[in-house]
């Protein structure tokens, strides 16, 4: 069994069509699936939820998020794992996700979103 060391840097993003010269991040993600929906949960500390964006566009599940410095204006962190900066993230969803049923929440810095499975994809078989 192999061990992974955790790491609290954040990464960057590969953001390519943007043409503004800030830096974007990846937040950490994590993926449970369900057998009738997966969620989705990816820590985005210092957010609200009013700077987030979420879209769904053909089959690509974007999450993006708006971020005012100036919030940080004038702070001198005694200790700081990462940097603040705006997050990105996409995913492409599978035709078995019911886009018009997605629904997110966000707490404590934790974006969670569910991504129910399309209902005639998840059926119990019972036996005669």
């Amino acid at each position: 069994m192999t061990t992974k060391e955790l790491s609290t840097e954040k990464k960057e993003a590969e953001v390519k069509d943007r043409t503004t010269p800030e830096k974007f991040y990846l937040p950490a993600t994590d993926i449970l699936e369900h057998e009738d929906k997966l969620v989705l949960f990816m820590d985005m500390p210092g957010m609200r939820k009013e700077d987030i964006n979420i879209n769904v566009e053909e089959h690509t599940l974007k999450v993006e998020t708006a971020f005012n410095p100036d919030r940080y204006a004038g702070l001198t962190p005694l200790y700081s794992e990462y940097n603040v900066g705006p997050f990105t993230r996409s995913f492409t969803l599978s035709t078995k996700i019911d886009r018009q049923r997605i629904e997110a929440k966000m707490e404590q810095g934790v974006l969670e979103i569910v991504l129910p499975k399309r209902a005639e994809l998840v059926r119990q078989i019972s036996i005669q």
